[in-house]
C-alpha cells in the first residue's frame, strides 16, 4: 500500500502507530483539496497497522469495518500530515481502533474508527 499511497510508519508502539504522509496533486478531488479516499485509505492502513502491534508474530488481524468522519478539508498545499491509530480495546476475537489525521500544528481533520477481527 506505501507504494500506491506513500507513507512513513515512525517506530510503532504497542497499540499505537503513527505515519507521516504527504498527499500528492494526484489525490486531488475536483475540488482541489484531497481526496477523502485518500484519508480514509490512510486511517485504515494506520488503525490496521496498529492492531497489528498487539498480534503475535505473523498474525494477521483483517478489518471488519472502519468509519470516518471528514472534519475539514485537506487543502492542496497542507504539507506533511501526522495519521495516528491507536487500540482502544483488544478482546479475543476483535480489536476496536481509533485513528485521527493532523497537521503537525495539530489540527485534526479527519477522525476514524475501526474494528479488526483476529482470526482463531
Amino acid at each position: 500500500m506505501a507504494d500506491t499511497v506513500p507513507f512513513t510508519l515512525l517506530p510503532p508502539e504497542m497499540g499505537r502507530v503513527e505515519l507521516r504522509a504527504t498527499p500528492g496533486e494526484r489525490f486531488l478531488n475536483l475540488g482541489g483539496v484531497v481526496h477523502g479516499g485518500w484519508a480514509l485509505t490512510m486511517l485504515d492502513s494506520a488503525m490496521g497497522l496498529a492492531a497489528a502491534t498487539t498480534l503475535d508474530e505473523g498474525g494477521f488481524a483483517p478489518t471488519y469495518e472502519t468509519s470516518v468522519k471528514f472534519l475539514r478539508p485537506i487543502p492542496a498545499n497542507i504539507g506533511e500530515m501526522r495519521v495516528i491509530g491507536t487500540v482502544i480495546s483488544r478482546g479475543r476475537s476483535l480489536v476496536a481502533l481509533d485513528g485521527r489525521i493532523e497537521s503537525l500544528d495539530n489540527r485534526i481533520f479527519a477522525h476514524g474508527t475501526s474494528t479488526c477481527v483476529v482470526p482463531r
